[in-house]
């Protein structure tokens, strides 16, 4: 593992408290060459959080001093390791202009970003797809089944990829199977590969990244990466780049599910493969 491209910091009010020099001391034991912090973006003006704590993003009045402490650590260990400015921005339907207008004003100072999909559009209320069991249950019993669940989850990726969202759009997809994390309780029959081979083929077509995420792996109701096996094999054949990911929201998560990833060799050497 030469590089982390989804790590997180004390700024995220559902990780854990551990400093951002804790992270960069823990990247360096692991002779990590980049590491790159891509904390939750603020939400939109005027969208509502809809998990109970409302904890899915860092407050507005944080960004600026996120953005001067990584600031402060990329010069301080510029010599030891490549650090990363960065964001992990939610792509919500219907605040797209919202969401552009963010991107504007904050993009230029990134050096990173991934775009990702937390939270689904469904007759006017919003839904946090990956909070909790029971929440997923919620979900399911509102938009239907299963198996719309997860289509309207792959609709709103797709969404994501082709929106509009300016020049400092995020580049890189996030764990575009997260709509897979409960799925020991609630398994899905159907693929959708279909949707998912034609979504990879949009990837491609806008020259995006692919977030290789290893966080799954340790989530006991799905034990796997995001996306699955097929998925990336998918992915290589259409030269789309991968770019792993431990979505680290502790210390000690940096590098998880690495060990269990395929075609490590591919990461750190695309033409390998």
């Amino acid at each position: 593992m030469k590089s982390d491209g989804h790590v997180h910091t004390p700024y995220c009010p559902h990780g854990t408290d551990h400093s951002i020099e804790q992270y960069i001391n823990r990247a360096l034991s692991l002779n990590l060459s980049e590491i790159s912090f891509t904390e939750h973006a603020p939400l939109p003006v005027g969208f509502e959080d809809p998990t109970p704590q409302q904890d899915s993003a860092m407050k507005p009045s944080q960004l600026e001093e996120y953005i001067a402490t990584i600031s402060t650590l990329k010069e301080k260990y510029k010599s030891e390791i490549k650090i990363n400015i960065g964001l992990e921005v939610d792509y919500i339907q219907g605040f797209e202009s919202e969401t552009k207008e963010f991107l504007n004003t904050y993009g230029a100072v990134l050096d990173d970003s991934i775009l990702s999909v937390h939270f689904l559009l469904n007759n006017g209320a919003y839904h946090c797809i990956d909070y909790s069991p029971e929440m997923f249950h919620t979900i399911i019993q509102k938009i239907g089944s299963i198996e719309k669940v997860y289509q309207q989850y792959y609709e709103t990726v797709y969404r994501s990829v082709i929106a509009d969202l300016g020049e400092h759009k995020p580049k890189r997809i996030g764990h575009i199977t997260l709509v897979k994390k409960f799925q020991k309780k609630f398994p899905c029959k159907l693929t959708f590969s279909d949707e998912i081979v034609e979504l990879l083929s949009m990837v491609k077509k806008e020259k995006m990244q692919l977030d290789y995420n290893g966080a799954g792996v340790n989530k006991p109701l799905c034990k796997e990466a995001y996306p699955s096996d097929w998925i990336i094999l998918e992915a290589i054949k259409q030269g789309i780049p991968l770019v792993y990911g431990s979505d680290a929201h502790s210390v000690n998560d940096l590098g998880q599910g690495y060990s269990h990833i395929i075609c490590k060799d591919y990461l750190k050497n695309p033409t390998s493969i």
